[in-house]
Protein backbone atom coordinates (compact mmCIF):
# COMPACT_ATOMS: atom_id res chain seq x y z
CA UNK A 1 0.00 0.00 0.00
CA UNK A 2 2.28 2.45 0.33
CA UNK A 3 3.78 2.22 -3.32
CA UNK A 4 0.29 3.65 -4.31
CA UNK A 5 -0.51 4.52 -6.31
CA UNK A 6 2.43 2.49 -8.44
CA UNK A 7 1.67 -0.23 -10.81
CA UNK A 8 2.58 -3.72 -11.41
CA UNK A 9 2.90 -5.83 -13.83
CA UNK A 10 4.07 -9.58 -14.55
CA UNK A 11 6.12 -10.27 -17.70
CA UNK A 12 6.40 -13.71 -18.58
CA UNK A 13 9.78 -14.63 -19.77
CA UNK A 14 11.12 -18.03 -21.07
CA UNK A 15 14.29 -19.42 -19.08
CA UNK A 16 16.18 -20.28 -22.84
CA UNK A 17 17.15 -24.18 -22.89
CA UNK A 18 15.63 -26.35 -21.35
CA UNK A 19 17.02 -30.41 -20.65
CA UNK A 20 15.08 -32.74 -20.46
CA UNK A 21 15.94 -36.78 -19.36
CA UNK A 22 13.34 -39.05 -19.98
CA UNK A 23 12.72 -42.46 -18.37
CA UNK A 24 12.47 -46.11 -19.90
CA UNK A 25 9.05 -46.96 -17.92
CA UNK A 26 7.08 -44.60 -20.48
CA UNK A 27 9.46 -43.71 -22.96
CA UNK A 28 7.07 -41.67 -24.97
CA UNK A 29 4.85 -39.85 -22.64
CA UNK A 30 7.42 -38.60 -20.01
CA UNK A 31 9.75 -37.56 -22.65
CA UNK A 32 6.91 -35.17 -25.06
CA UNK A 33 4.93 -34.18 -22.38
CA UNK A 34 7.34 -31.94 -20.36
CA UNK A 35 8.96 -31.14 -23.85
CA UNK A 36 5.78 -29.75 -24.97
CA UNK A 37 5.61 -27.81 -21.82
CA UNK A 38 8.74 -26.60 -22.48
CA UNK A 39 7.84 -25.19 -25.74
CA UNK A 40 4.75 -23.99 -24.70
CA UNK A 41 6.61 -21.79 -22.16
CA UNK A 42 8.56 -20.56 -25.20
CA UNK A 43 11.52 -22.47 -24.24
CA UNK A 44 14.24 -24.74 -26.30
CA UNK A 45 14.93 -28.02 -25.84
CA UNK A 46 17.40 -30.74 -25.45
CA UNK A 47 15.41 -34.02 -24.97
CA UNK A 48 17.69 -37.28 -23.79
CA UNK A 49 15.46 -40.21 -24.31
CA UNK A 50 16.02 -43.63 -22.29
CA UNK A 51 18.68 -45.87 -23.21
CA UNK A 52 16.75 -48.73 -21.86
CA UNK A 53 13.92 -47.66 -24.37
CA UNK A 54 16.36 -47.91 -27.67
CA UNK A 55 13.13 -48.67 -30.38
CA UNK A 56 11.44 -45.58 -29.04
CA UNK A 57 14.86 -43.26 -28.65
CA UNK A 58 15.48 -44.12 -32.36
CA UNK A 59 11.97 -43.41 -33.30
CA UNK A 60 11.89 -39.92 -31.25
CA UNK A 61 15.87 -39.10 -32.81
CA UNK A 62 13.87 -39.87 -36.39
CA UNK A 63 10.40 -38.65 -36.17
CA UNK A 64 11.08 -35.23 -33.92
CA UNK A 65 13.81 -33.30 -36.45
CA UNK A 66 11.65 -34.43 -39.59
CA UNK A 67 8.60 -32.80 -38.07
CA UNK A 68 9.70 -29.97 -35.30
CA UNK A 69 11.64 -27.02 -36.05
CA UNK A 70 15.40 -27.88 -35.65
CA UNK A 71 15.87 -24.77 -33.94
CA UNK A 72 13.67 -25.48 -30.94
CA UNK A 73 14.32 -29.34 -30.42
CA UNK A 74 17.75 -31.32 -30.16
CA UNK A 75 17.15 -34.93 -29.61
CA UNK A 76 20.64 -36.87 -27.99
CA UNK A 77 21.19 -40.09 -28.08
CA UNK A 78 23.31 -42.31 -26.05
CA UNK A 79 23.82 -44.02 -22.90
CA UNK A 80 25.54 -42.35 -19.07
CA UNK A 81 28.79 -40.72 -21.12
CA UNK A 82 26.09 -38.51 -23.36
CA UNK A 83 24.27 -38.00 -20.33
CA UNK A 84 26.95 -36.81 -18.13
CA UNK A 85 28.48 -34.62 -20.87
CA UNK A 86 25.17 -33.16 -21.35
CA UNK A 87 24.77 -32.57 -17.68
CA UNK A 88 28.36 -30.61 -18.05
CA UNK A 89 26.53 -27.71 -20.27
CA UNK A 90 25.09 -24.83 -18.88
CA UNK A 91 21.40 -25.64 -19.29
CA UNK A 92 18.53 -22.94 -18.23
CA UNK A 93 16.45 -25.91 -16.38
CA UNK A 94 16.89 -29.43 -16.42
CA UNK A 95 13.55 -31.65 -15.81
CA UNK A 96 14.55 -35.41 -15.09
CA UNK A 97 12.10 -38.05 -14.62
CA UNK A 98 13.76 -41.30 -12.73
CA UNK A 99 15.28 -42.72 -9.59
CA UNK A 100 16.72 -41.17 -6.89
CA UNK A 101 20.48 -42.16 -7.06
CA UNK A 102 20.43 -40.54 -10.32
CA UNK A 103 18.70 -37.26 -9.46
CA UNK A 104 21.60 -36.83 -6.96
CA UNK A 105 23.97 -36.56 -10.18
CA UNK A 106 21.43 -34.51 -11.92
CA UNK A 107 21.66 -32.15 -8.72
CA UNK A 108 25.24 -32.26 -8.73
CA UNK A 109 26.12 -31.27 -12.11
CA UNK A 110 23.20 -28.25 -12.10
CA UNK A 111 24.21 -26.93 -8.71
CA UNK A 112 27.64 -25.65 -10.90
CA UNK A 113 25.83 -23.69 -12.68
CA UNK A 114 23.20 -22.71 -9.94
CA UNK A 115 20.65 -24.20 -12.86
CA UNK A 116 16.68 -24.93 -11.59
CA UNK A 117 15.86 -28.07 -11.65
CA UNK A 118 12.77 -30.16 -11.57
CA UNK A 119 12.75 -33.81 -10.48
CA UNK A 120 10.31 -36.26 -10.96
CA UNK A 121 10.83 -39.68 -8.83
CA UNK A 122 10.04 -43.11 -7.77
CA UNK A 123 8.79 -44.01 -4.16
CA UNK A 124 6.81 -46.44 -2.28
CA UNK A 125 3.00 -46.44 -2.61
CA UNK A 126 1.27 -48.61 0.16
CA UNK A 127 -1.92 -49.20 0.06
CA UNK A 128 -4.63 -49.31 3.72
CA UNK A 129 -7.67 -50.79 2.96
CA UNK A 130 -10.01 -51.09 6.13
CA UNK A 131 -12.34 -54.12 6.73
CA UNK A 132 -14.98 -51.73 5.67
CA UNK A 133 -14.08 -51.77 2.18
CA UNK A 134 -15.66 -53.42 -0.58
CA UNK A 135 -13.01 -56.01 -1.08
CA UNK A 136 -14.26 -56.76 -5.10
CA UNK A 137 -13.60 -53.14 -5.91
CA UNK A 138 -10.26 -52.92 -4.04
CA UNK A 139 -9.06 -55.93 -5.85
CA UNK A 140 -9.92 -54.83 -9.07
CA UNK A 141 -8.27 -50.91 -8.30
CA UNK A 142 -4.89 -52.58 -7.26
CA UNK A 143 -4.76 -55.33 -10.11
CA UNK A 144 -4.98 -52.80 -12.42
CA UNK A 145 -2.41 -50.46 -10.63
CA UNK A 146 -0.13 -53.15 -10.46
CA UNK A 147 -0.08 -54.72 -13.33
CA UNK A 148 -0.67 -51.85 -15.74
CA UNK A 149 3.26 -52.00 -17.81
CA UNK A 150 3.94 -54.62 -15.97
CA UNK A 151 4.11 -53.02 -12.22
CA UNK A 152 6.82 -50.37 -13.78
CA UNK A 153 4.95 -47.10 -12.75
CA UNK A 154 6.21 -44.80 -10.23
CA UNK A 155 2.69 -45.24 -8.02
CA UNK A 156 1.96 -48.13 -8.57
CA UNK A 157 0.88 -50.21 -4.99
CA UNK A 158 3.87 -51.44 -3.40
CA UNK A 159 2.36 -53.42 -0.37
CA UNK A 160 -1.08 -53.25 1.18
CA UNK A 161 -1.71 -52.64 4.83
CA UNK A 162 -4.55 -54.34 6.30
CA UNK A 163 -5.70 -57.14 9.14
CA UNK A 164 -4.43 -61.09 8.27
CA UNK A 165 -8.21 -61.91 7.60
CA UNK A 166 -8.94 -59.23 5.11
CA UNK A 167 -5.60 -59.82 3.51
CA UNK A 168 -6.69 -63.85 2.68
CA UNK A 169 -9.93 -62.75 1.11
CA UNK A 170 -8.50 -59.63 -0.78
CA UNK A 171 -5.81 -62.47 -2.27
CA UNK A 172 -8.55 -64.52 -3.09
CA UNK A 173 -10.60 -61.37 -4.88
CA UNK A 174 -7.26 -60.08 -6.74
CA UNK A 175 -6.69 -63.80 -8.01
CA UNK A 176 -10.12 -63.59 -9.43
CA UNK A 177 -9.52 -60.46 -11.00
CA UNK A 178 -6.65 -61.15 -12.49
CA UNK A 179 -7.63 -64.07 -14.20
CA UNK A 180 -10.97 -62.63 -15.82
CA UNK A 181 -8.69 -59.65 -17.14
CA UNK A 182 -5.35 -61.84 -18.50
CA UNK A 183 -6.66 -65.51 -18.39
CA UNK A 184 -5.28 -68.38 -16.22
CA UNK A 185 -1.74 -68.14 -18.20
CA UNK A 186 -1.22 -64.20 -17.82
CA UNK A 187 2.01 -64.65 -20.08
CA UNK A 188 0.02 -66.14 -23.11
CA UNK A 189 -2.59 -62.78 -22.87
CA UNK A 190 -1.31 -60.22 -25.24
CA UNK A 191 -2.58 -57.82 -22.85
CA UNK A 192 0.18 -58.64 -20.04
CA UNK A 193 3.23 -56.29 -20.06
CA UNK A 194 6.54 -57.23 -19.93
CA UNK A 195 9.41 -56.85 -18.09
CA UNK A 196 11.97 -53.50 -20.16
CA UNK A 197 14.64 -55.72 -20.38
CA UNK A 198 16.73 -59.03 -18.87
CA UNK A 199 18.41 -57.60 -16.37
CA UNK A 200 15.34 -55.69 -14.81
CA UNK A 201 13.58 -59.28 -14.95
CA UNK A 202 16.56 -61.04 -13.04
CA UNK A 203 16.18 -58.24 -10.44
CA UNK A 204 12.60 -59.12 -9.81
CA UNK A 205 13.27 -62.89 -10.22
CA UNK A 206 16.11 -62.35 -7.41
CA UNK A 207 13.29 -60.57 -5.36
CA UNK A 208 11.00 -63.22 -5.41
CA UNK A 209 13.56 -65.76 -4.45
CA UNK A 210 14.54 -64.15 -1.64
CA UNK A 211 11.09 -63.55 -0.18
CA UNK A 212 10.46 -67.55 -0.49
CA UNK A 213 13.27 -68.01 1.32
CA UNK A 214 12.01 -65.73 4.18
CA UNK A 215 8.80 -67.03 4.06
CA UNK A 216 10.14 -70.38 4.37
CA UNK A 217 12.23 -69.79 7.42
Amino acid sequence: MQLQPALGSVVRQPLGVVLVIAPWNYPVQLTLCPMIGAIAAGNAVVVKPSELAPATSAALAKYLPRYTENRVIRVVEGEVPETTALLEQCFDHIFYTGNGRVACVVMEAAAKHLTPVTLELGGKSPVWVEPSADLDEVAGWLAWGKFLNAGQTCVAPNYVLTTPAVARRLAQAMGQRIREVYGDDPRASNDFARIVNEHHASRLVGLIDQTKERMLR
